[in-house]
């Protein structure tokens, strides 16, 4: 449910089975990274992985916290040219690889907060940053928007993805378990239950609105327009969508 720059390691939930349906409850999850910034460096992936042009001064750690707040709160950024956008109906990257000139319009995306956690060990041009926001930020363009403010360039030569919405590193599965290609049996030990994951509240019905929302039909309700959890005979069905009164079935997740 999500990706990762090639660069960047951490936590990336997985659904299973029906679980995969969850992607667009998902998309505007709070997430935290930890990153590292190197300044006085430009690319034009916007990360360390790219062509690498040195250029501009590489500011002290003062600076560096006086300008993070600055990015606090909903704000405008650019995505990189090396992402999955869709541009006229191919993708960012794919036109960047093939030479072609192309912009792409900014989004706004929401930062909560951001740390400036020091320099990095036996590294003068290379901070590492805490960073809490919203689905849909690229860190990258943080990298190079920060740095703008500062008067000079900045990459991302590190990234680390700490807790996306519900899942975390202290919870998550190292990689190294998988290359052990575990049995389902094994599998089935760390799998979280879908109905846990979900923070919606559960939709109250009698057995006759019931019967009729798991067959399809629209049901009357007295709740607020939303995302509600629905049940079957007390188990975990799924998810329904409330509006102007109406309830109808969306989801199915058991």
């Amino acid at each position: 449910m999500g990706t990762l720059d090639p660069l960047a390691s951490g936590v990336l939930p997985v659904g299973v089975g029906n679980a995969t349906r969850l992607f667009d409850y998902f998309l505007e999850k709070r997430k935290e990274y930890i990153a590292e910034f190197t300044f006085g460096v430009d690319s034009d992936t916007l990360d360390s992985t790219g062509t690498l042009v040195r250029g501009g001064q590489v500011p002290d750690e003062r600076k560096i916290e006086g300008v993070l707040p600055t990015f606090f709160g909903d704000i405008m950024q650019v995505p990189p040219k090396y992402s999955a956008k869709n541009v006229n109906g191919r993708r960012g990257y794919d036109l960047a690889r093939a030479g072609i000139d192309f912009e792409l319009s900014p989004k706004q995306v929401h930062i909560y907060g951001m740390e400036l956690m020091g320099r990095v060990e036996g590294k003068e041009d290379t901070f590492r940053i805490r960073i809490s926001c919203g689905g849909g930020t690229y860190i990258r363009s943080l990298a190079r928007d920060i740095a703008a403010a500062l008067g000079t360039k900045a990459v991302m030569s590190a990234l680390r993805r700490t807790k996306s919405g519900i899942f975390t590193a202290e919870n998550a599965l190292p990689f190294s378990f998988f290359e052990g290609e575990p049995s389902v049996e094994e599998l089935e030990k760390y799998l979280i239950p879908t109905e846990s994951v979900l923070t919606f509240a559960r939709l109250e019905l009698n057995e006759k609105q019931e019967k009729k929302l798991l067959q399809g039909q629209q049901v009357c309700v007295e709740v607020q327009d939303g995302t509600y959890k629905i049940y079957e005979d007390e188990r975990f069905y799924g998810l329904a969508e409330v509006r102007e009164g109406k309830a109808k079935a969306k989801t199915k997740l058991c």
